[in-house]
């Protein structure tokens, strides 16, 4: 509950006008500027939204000072280590964690909403090969709306429950058949009898010629790794999610959205990124050298996985991750050099006064790629999976947004472009009709 507890005083131009101050539950302040530019003509200017609060939201807290990160209030640390991913996303979604009837009811709309329009599939043949399957998500989720008609957000809205399973349980059809198509496979279809990790896995993995093992690991693995991502407040992905959605489009078209702004390689594709980079680092053999380029500020490089626009102290969910990495290649007895160099250059950052006044700590991307190799993820797909844990995310907060009276997102801007101009009418033109 948002309460106003105090004003501020804003002086310009020799008026004085006052300010609300909003209050949040965890103690969040923010100033509340909506009257503003009509009481004095001013807007504020905040490229990147560093410090703009864009929206109320009951889903997600984090306190990027002290390292907490709560899903409606439960720390991540404890739903990582007792919950399903179902579970987080029913949570995420609806409000609170279902009881065992609504867990049940909640599996069974998930795996009836599990089969792609068997005409979609011909969509698939028309991607060229090699296409990066974050691309095909985008376009495949974009065109659901062509085969599930009545998804604006009216009718989507009467009929939330179905709407909202549907895009959780169809989305990870999709990758998986996204990544078949990529290997020149044949694609494996859902299994009712399969938890929802256990089934994108087998989608994935199992072929004719060699069928595929389900691990009980790899499977509480993949829950883990989908809990950590499932939702982070006002990232970019969940603000593009938001500011789409405020134009009433279409369920499908909101997600696409949400999809096509994790691709971006400062987003989703972070992890990739850092695979990239710690194997350039490991055939060059010289960790300081990478180190002090990271420290010259005239140096473009930067060194993946590190800092957050959020987390001023250590990312619990990159803690939760590094944890899971070492006990899963300990137990599997994969031994991945990457992990040493990893381990390595955080020892060094951890040790160094640069990064510890900046703090600048290891994030979330930091260890997933290396764990989604062990897991043999490809790289490919390291965003696609991203894309897949942070649904129920979107679709929670698509949800909170229509549940609200927002209005359409429309910010102001400071033009500083030129001023009036003339056109100059003795100067010689084509004719209008030869203009195309």
């Amino acid at each position: 509950m948002k309460t106003q507890k105090s004003e501020a005083v804003l002086k310009f131009d020799g008026r004085e006008i006052t300010l609300p101050v909003i209050i949040g539950t965890e103690g969040d302040k923010g100033l509340d500027i909506s009257r503003m530019r009509k009481e004095t003509g001013l807007v504020t200017i905040d490229p990147g939204f560093v410090n703009t609060a864009s929206c109320f939201s009951q889903i997600t807290y984090i306190d990027g000072e002290k390292g907490i990160l709560r899903y409606r209030g439960y720390p991540i640390q404890e739903l990582a280590a007792k919950e399903t991913f179902v579970d987080v996303a029913y949570l995420l979604v609806h409000g609170a964690l279902p009881t065992e009837k609504e867990r049940m009811d909640f599996s069974s709309l998930l795996n009836r909403n599990s089969l792609l329009h068997e005409d979609m599939r011909h969509f698939f043949d028309s991607f060229p090969q090699g296409a990066h399957p974050m691309h095909i998500l985008s376009t495949m989720v974009n065109a659901m709306a062509a085969f599930y008609p009545n998804v604006d957000v009216h009718t989507t809205a009467r009929n939330i429950e179905h709407s909202c399973a549907r895009v959780i349980s169809i989305v990870r059809t999709i990758a998986a058949f996204a990544y078949k198509k990529s290997i020149g496979e044949p694609i494996v279809y859902p299994r009712h009898d399969l938890s929802y990790c256990a089934n994108f896995l087998n989608m994935m993995f199992d072929s004719p010629v060699r069928p595929y093992h389900i691990s009980p690991e790899a499977v509480r693995l993949l829950n883990v790794l989908f809990i950590v991502h499932a939702d982070h407040e006002q990232n970019c992905s969940t603000t593009a999610v938001r500011a789409i959605g405020s134009a009433q489009v279409n369920l499908y078209a909101t997600i696409a959205a949400g999809i096509s702004a994790l691709s971006g390689p400062l987003h989703g594709g972070a992890n990739q990124a850092v695979i990239e980079q710690l194997r350039m680092i490991q055939a060059d053999g010289d960790i300081g050298k990478f180190i002090r380029k990271a420290k010259d500020k005239d140096d473009p490089f930067r060194l993946m996985g590190f800092g957050h626009r959020v987390y001023k102290a250590y990312d619990p969910r990159a803690e939760i991750v590094r944890n899971e990495c070492e006990k899963y290649l300990a137990a599997t007895g994969i031994h991945d050099p990457l992990l040493d160099l990893a381990h390595r250059i955080e020892e060094i950052a951890r040790n160094d006064s640069y990064f510890i006044e900046r703090k600048l700590y290891p994030n979330v991307d930091f260890y997933t790629g290396i764990l989604y190799r062990a897991m043999g993820i490809p790289e490919n797909m390291f965003t696609v999976m991203f894309a897949l844990a942070r649904l129920p995310g979107w679709v929670a907060h698509w949800r909170e947004m229509i549940s609200d009276t927002t209005k359409i997102v429309r910010p102001r801007q400071i033009y500083v472009g030129r001023t009036l101009q003339k056109l100059d009418d003795g100067a010689e033109r084509l004719p209008a009709d030869l203009l195309v």
